[in-house]
């Protein structure tokens, strides 16, 4: 408990959030890192989520890879392209890239197949072009799948997992350093920056408050991200659809 609160702390401390160390700039990086990774996937998995999803071409390879590059290690990914792009910020956004890509993809493809088929059906039927019955049909219909999906990617870049069986610091204090550590914090791992410049610090310096103070941090950015996406969700979720949900429940 003492290391929880000294690393809040460490956190309120208005020195701590100055400087080139400091906690406000490396979180603006942490948070810009993670928004470009999903826009970039979100370029490449919305349109071809679509397509596949609309057509059913390639649906029976795109489940399968999705499901290989979600199980791809994040620290093996940023290592592989540290060692083969150097130091900066390509390696970890690139290796976020590759495993957000799924979650956006699968959120598209999965909301346009989700669009009621008498809607569908009855755009086709009123002379609506395929493009058109996408558009103005399937998209509306599927989009709280594709902001789920999004949400589901951008969560990815700003949130940690604790590895299972790992050794306890002084006083009980599981490490920091993660089984699965999202990509905007690994940056810090090939020199980019974000909070993960203090989680590395701290461990090179085995200051395990500025450690847990760069956890609770990324967990407060997690939550409040997921907090974001549920309302987006619910706001692009047709009025009829919320009501047959209250009544399911």
């Amino acid at each position: 408990m003492r290391f929880v609160l000294a690393a809040l702390a460490y956190i309120a401390d208005p020195a701590h959030w100055s400087g080139a160390m400091g906690i406000g700039p490396l979180l603006v990086q942490h948070v810009l890192y993670s928004l470009v990774g999903v826009l970039i996937a979100a370029l490449i998995g919305v349109p071809a989520g679509w397509w596949v999803g609309h057509t059913g071409r390639g649906r029976t390879w795109v489940q399968p890879l999705s499901g290989m590059a979600r199980s791809l290690p994040t620290l093996g990914l940023i290592t592989l392209f540290g060692l083969v792009l150097g130091v900066g910020l390509s390696a970890p956004m690139i290796a976020f890239v590759i495993l957000a890509l799924p979650s956006v993809l699968a959120g598209a493809m999965s909301g346009v197949r989700a669009a009621s088929v008498m809607a569908v059906d009855g755009a086709r039927a009123s002379g609506m072009s395929e493009l058109q019955v996408l558009g103005r049909v399937e998209i509306p219909l599927g989009a709280p799948l594709l902001v789920g999906g999004v949400g589901l990617a951008r969560l990815q870049g700003v949130s940690a997992a604790f590895p299972r069986g790992a050794p306890l610091l002084a006083g009980g204090l599981p490490p920091p350093p993660l089984r699965v550590i999202p990509p905007a914090t690994l940056a810090a791992y090939t020199g980019a920056g974000g909070l993960g410049r203090l989680m590395f610090l701290g461990l090179k310096t085995q200051d395990y408050v500025m450690m847990l103070a760069s956890a609770l941090l990324v967990i407060s950015l997690a939550l409040a991200s997921e907090a974001i996406f549920a309302l987006i969700q619910w706001g692009v979720t047709p009025p009829g659809a919320r009501q047959h949900r209250k009544e399911s429940a």
